[in-house]
């Protein structure tokens, strides 16, 4: 019971703290934690609703804290914006990618921090275009093409975050299930 309980309060440090660094003024375009979150959680988490839960919560979160700070006047970005529903799901797409990585596999974990925030680029900026949004590029397809390249900078920073936060969740799950957790509890929770 009290493995369970320190796994549940783990997972809602792990929300809340990525939620507040994702809105965190300043930060580098893109470099966030939580498309590492959803290949973490669908590659590790067992209950597939957790693994789901993890990436959205801590989105939500933090877009209440963007709307908190653009309501204040300390923020630019609004926390509740028109697409948002898409935004979501494209994180419980990327949370599948995830299903397809053993987590004790490092070529698996590069790859899928990779191709993560790439489908997250291609499709959310397809979004964009397709609904008319950010800087309402033509719809053609030099007009495609222009809006890719205007969210180049969100890709770069999606890539960094996402190997950097992959590391830092994929590396610590691995040292606390091999040097920290006792065998006996490794054994139950395998």
């Amino acid at each position: 019971m009290k493995a369970n309980r320190n796994v549940l309060i783990s997972f809602v440090l792990l929300v809340i703290i990525a939620a507040v660094y994702r809105a965190i003024p300043g930060r580098p375009w893109g470099f966030a934690p939580q498309i590492a979150m959803a290949v973490f959680g669908g590659s590790f988490i067992k209950d597939k609703k957790l693994s789901f839960a993890l990436p959205i919560l801590s989105m939500l979160i933090s877009d209440i804290f963007y709307q908190i700070l653009y309501i204040n006047g300390i923020g630019e970005i609004q926390g509740f914006y028109e697409g948002q529903i898409t935004v979501y799901i494209l994180f419980a797409a990327l949370t599948v990618i995830g299903f397809f990585i053993k987590p004790e596999k490092p070529v698996q974990i590069l790859g899928g921090s990779i191709i993560a925030p790439v489908i997250y680029f291609l499709t959310s900026n397809f979004m964009v275009w397709i609904e008319g949004a950010g800087l309402k590029r033509a719809k053609t397809f030099d007009g495609l093409l222009m809006c890719y390249n205007d969210a180049l900078p969100f890709l770069k920073g999606s890539l960094y975050g996402t190997l950097f936060f992959s590391l830092i969740l994929f590396g610590g799950a691995y040292l606390l299930k091999h040097y920290f957790v006792p065998q006996t509890a490794r054994e139950k929770v395998s």
